[in-house]
């Protein structure tokens, strides 16, 4: 892309960033892109954010995440650098198996089947989540709180429950829904999940992946909230429904792919503050890769080149 096309671009994309769904993947830290002397927590974090100014926190699906971590990772990265948060997975109605729950709040659930419907316990890990996510709220770093709904989330009274429960329990955060039932974005029923996640200020969460699927998603680009935006690039392979997990993100986004989008990120910019656009197709180094060729097509800087932006102290070789 010649110099015009950047220049052209300049303006609409101060707003976007681009980066991946987590910086510590296995077959990412396997790949051999982080270079030697950056293989540490520490190290990692820091080359990353030189690379990159946006993450996803996956590993918050897991297993709840801890205030140490949420100070650590402030400190490691420059004062413009943003953490999206996935939602532990019994905040949004996912099985959660036993061992991911705090040591001391297992025997609540033990013998139970469905660990959600204990109040009591939902309670207790909302606030431990809450607490978590303190330091990065209070440092103006968490960019939004992820909460992604299984397929089985479908429109209805119960459905838009939860994502009231979710907004009341967030209450001033930043936060973003992703669904997997494409029911939620059929014709006869977009505007009211548009009207719904509007007065919720719930941002809405664009997917690209494999349009060959009976559970595929549309690749929707609503702006429900002016805060923020944000695009997930699933991959397009179409084992996306029953293959392993190296099937299902096993994609290398080719330029053609990614140039689709730049139009749809645009329209995105225009009506949100920010717009996110985080890479989810992580087979080896294949996430930051597709990010880099992004970067690169939108005519962004690498990292965090942001006006005021404090650069890393005690950054390491």
């Amino acid at each position: 892309m010649g110099e015009s096309g950047v220049t052209a671009r300049a303006g609409w994309t101060a707003g976007v960033r681009v980066g991946t769904c987590s910086w510590t993947d296995r077959d990412l830290l396997s790949s051999g892109w982080y270079p030697p002397g950056c293989r540490d927590a520490e190290g990692r974090l820091r080359y990353y954010a030189s690379r990159f100014p946006v993450v996803e926190v996956d590993a918050g699906y897991y297993a709840l995440p801890g205030v140490r971590n949420s100070r650590l990772w402030t400190e490691r990265t420059p004062n413009c650098f943003r953490f999206d948060v996935k939602a532990f997975s019994l905040l949004t109605g996912h099985p959660t198996p036993t061992d991911r729950l705090p040591v001391e709040l297992r025997a609540a659930v033990a013998g139970r089947r469905r660990a959600y419907d204990d109040r009591g316990l939902l309670d207790e890990v909302w606030a431990r989540f809450a607490t978590a996510l303190e330091p990065l709220r209070a440092a103006g770093r968490l960019g939004s709180v992820l909460f992604q709904f299984p397929p089985w989330f479908t429109p209805g009274a119960r459905a838009e429950a939860l994502l009231r429960e979710c907004r009341d329990r967030t209450d001033g955060w930043p936060v973003s829904a992703e669904f997997r039932d494409p029911s939620w974005w059929r014709a006869d029923r977009a505007d009211t999940t548009c009207a719904l996640l509007t007065e919720l200020e719930m941002s809405t969460v664009a997917v690209d992946m494999t349009q060959s699927l009976p559970t595929s998603m549309p690749p929707v680009t609503q702006v429900t909230s002016r805060r923020l935006a944000l695009v997930r690039f699933h991959g397009r392979n179409e084992a996306w429904g029953t293959g392993s997990k190296e099937e299902r993100f096993r994609h290398r986004y080719s330029e053609c792919e990614l140039e689709e989008w730049i139009p749809r990120i645009r329209v995105m910019a225009e009506r949100a503050d920010e717009v996110h656009v985080l890479f989810n197709n992580c087979c080896a180094d294949a996430a930051v890769s597709s990010a880099e060729s992004m970067r690169r097509l939108l005519g962004l800087p690498e990292g965090c080149a942001r006006e005021g932006c404090r650069a890393h102290e005690g950054s390491r070789g």
